[in-house]
């Protein structure tokens, strides 16, 4: 059997990190777009980017999903997507497809399928011909003039939409767009409110997230209050809390038509839970809560390989398999056994028939099964949070926090009551000031890990939601995991030259006091990015219009604080500190190592025949000693030694 090196490894695909994203990327995503096709949604205005260029709701909100598409074939090829349109007149092929099951006034343009560069390329020409043409749009979907298609209709179709072309696994997600926000101010409101509610509460249940995308503008103002603040709160099934019932979500915050791609972006890459595990209180008192990555790596997408079959192009797909060296044939991954490296190989010829029995005699190397190197790892464990106790938050340090946290949050569906036990201990903790410490197994194949957790209050603004209610799982350093700092004492800046520092830097705070991290992509992969669309899509790409957004507006840096910035500098060179250099320590001098030997413990060596055990610089340094010859090998300084000591 070929040697497995890394013995304490089961899975390659399975990592023993607390923050792992890697399975991830392999599940699907499907986004379907529900678009207003409403006269205000297509009615013309002067497009503010282009000069004599009309354009309208409807385009716009077009184009985004066309960017969007774009943008995810390369970035996620394996996801899917879809266009739903309703108050629109056009009618649905009966080819007996899902189309025929949509409600009357709502068209399906893009079934739900796989990404592809004709689909999307489809939808560019449609935009390009609006462009010759305004009234394309209103062409190729009526407007619904006189009433509007229920919402309960419309939540409806997106259900059997997505039931008969989403995955079962795959993210599910409606991208609901409009610039209507009383859509049943008429006869019989309230029952289409209850029946806009409990469609929408059916929707939801079947896996599938609502995030709506409100279009406001300075003529036609968009208030959430009048219906779907309602609509969409209360399709939530776990929001059972009546403080937080009327809690309005960052989501369902309208936005202005030209930020409307700009808010699908934040929105483009779903919020999967890394783990849903039990949170285990106390002995019998068990809740439910989901893990959440706050920060993770963007990274390029992974690269196939391809087989040439002459004709076509097919991809090849990566297995692992474990060959026996001796009969070089492929042995099944479940007669696999594992073991250290250490110590003489055993003779396993006897148990070759038989890979359950294990008889390890000494001096021979043990073998484990793979379920038993899964509980040295795990230590027995199954994936939970068990709480330990509690302690101030005083004494969570900052050098504690040395790798990146989990967003924890109350999952509903595995224990009835989670979120209203969870809602609790949360209040009470921050009331208290208190941390609570745990043991986490986040996956079924990591080590278990002390870990502090943290509670975060929830922030609301007037406009916006800031963050959100939970606990930030925080895994703790062991003793080994923190170096001391070689700087005991560092020089501190005087208040004069603190002073001038904050005059320049208030100048420059960003706006909210926040940085938004989805406002400034990673240069280099959104060039990467940007070149594979333009060659998947067969068109030009030019460098120069590639725009870095994280360069800094140097000549706006200098107009608000250049002078401040001067007068900080000349004050740091007048300041004391500025001129002490910190002298790199000098290297210590290397010891030599002590190799002298008493002649006593020689002449024991001598006598026991055992002189040869010496190494050969104790057998020079005797021999120096003594005056005697040091050259030859470790045979002759021996037989040297052994004659000295014979004569005296």
């Amino acid at each position: 059997m070929a040697p497995y090196d890394d013995w304490n490894k089961v899975d390659d695909d399975e990592d023993e990190e607390l923050q792992d994203t890697s399975y991830l990327e392999s599940k699907k995503d499907v986004i379907l777009f529900c678009i207003d096709c409403s006269p205000s949604m297509q009615a013309l205005y002067e497009d503010p980017n282009y000069e004599d260029v009309v354009t309208s709701n409807l385009y716009t909100a077009l184009e985004s999903a066309m960017k969007i598409q774009k943008r995810k074939i390369i970035v996620g090829p394996n996801d899917s997507v879809g266009i739903l349109l309703f108050n629109t007149t056009r009618r649905n092929e009966s080819n007996g497809n899902q189309g025929s099951e949509i409600k009357k006034n709502t068209f399906l343009y893009q079934p739900i399928a796989p990404l592809s560069a004709p689909t999307i390329q489809e939808l560019v020409h449609l935009l390009d011909a609006s462009r010759d043409d305004p009234d394309e749009l209103s062409k190729a979907f009526p407007p619904l003039a006189d009433k509007r298609v229920p919402m309960g209709d419309v939540f409806t179709s997106c259900n059997w939409v997505l039931r008969d072309g989403a995955p079962k696994t795959a993210t599910k997600r409606v991208f609901l767009i409009t610039d209507e926000d009383d859509p049943h101010s008429g006869p019989g409101r309230k029952q289409l409110v209850t029946s806009a509610k409990t469609t929408l509460l059916d929707l939801t249940q079947a896996g599938v997230t609502v995030e709506p995308f409100f279009i406001k503008t300075a003529e036609k103002p968009f208030n959430i209050s009048k219906f779907y603040a309602s609509v969409l709160l209360s399709s939530n099934p776990t929001d059972d809390d009546e403080e937080n019932s009327t809690r309005i979500p960052e989501s369902i915050f309208p936005t202005l038509v030209e930020n409307l791609l700009d808010q699908m972006r934040f929105h483009e890459v779903p919020k999967r839970a890394q783990f849903s595990i039990p949170f285990q209180l106390a002995n019998g008192f068990t809740i439910g809560v989901k893990g959440y990555g706050l920060v993770t790596e963007q990274k390029k997408g992974a690269y196939k390989y391809f087989a040439d079959l002459g004709d076509r192009m097919e991809v090849a797909n990566v297995r692992t398999s474990y060959i026996d060296e001796d009969r070089q044939a492929e042995v099944d991954k479940t007669n696999v056994l594992y073991g250290t490296s250490g110590g003489t190989a055993g003779d396993d010829d006897d148990n070759e028939g038989d890979p359950g029995v294990r008889v390890v005699q000494s001096g021979q190397r043990p073998f484990y099964m793979p379920e038993e190197v899964r509980s040295f790892r795990t230590l027995g464990l199954e994936p939970s949070i068990k709480l330990l106790g509690f302690k101030d938050r005083s004494e969570l340090l900052f050098e504690d926090n040395i790798k990146h946290s989990l967003f924890v949050y109350p999952d509903e569906m595995s224990y009835s009551g989670s979120k209203r036990t969870f809602n609790a201990l949360l209040k009470s903790m921050i009331k208290k000031k208190k941390i609570a410490v745990v043991l986490a197994l986040t996956r079924r194949n990591a080590s278990p890990v002390f870990c502090a957790l943290l509670p975060q209050e929830e922030k609301v603004d007037e406009n916006e939601w800031i963050e959100p209610a939970g606990f930030h799982l925080i895994p703790l350093p062991f003793a080994d995991d923190i170096r001391e700092a070689t700087v005991k004492e560092g020089f501190r800046a005087n208040e004069e030259l603190k002073n001038a520092a904050r005059a320049w830097i208030a100048k420059l705070t960003m706006k909210g006091g926040t940085y938004s991290l989805d406002s400034y992509p990673n240069p280099a992969l959104e060039y990467h990015n940007a070149q594979l669309q333009a060659s998947a899509f067969h068109e030009q790409y030019d460098p120069e219009s590639f725009e870095d957004l994280t360069e800094p507006p140097i000549d706006t840096i200098h107009e608000r604080a250049g002078k401040l910035i001067q007068e900080w500098k000349e004050a740091l060179v007048m300041d004391e500190s500025a001129n002490v250099v910190a002298l790199p320590k000098t290297a210590g001098i290397k010891r030599k190592a002590d190799v002298s030997v008493d002649e006593a413990e020689i002449r024991s060596k001598h006598q026991s025949e055992s002189l040869a055990k010496l190494r050969m610089d104790q057998l020079k340094d005797f021999c120096r000693g003594k005056g005697l010859p040091v050259s030859g090998k470790k045979a002759d300084l021996v037989d040297r030694v052994a004659e000295w000591l014979n004569e005296h």
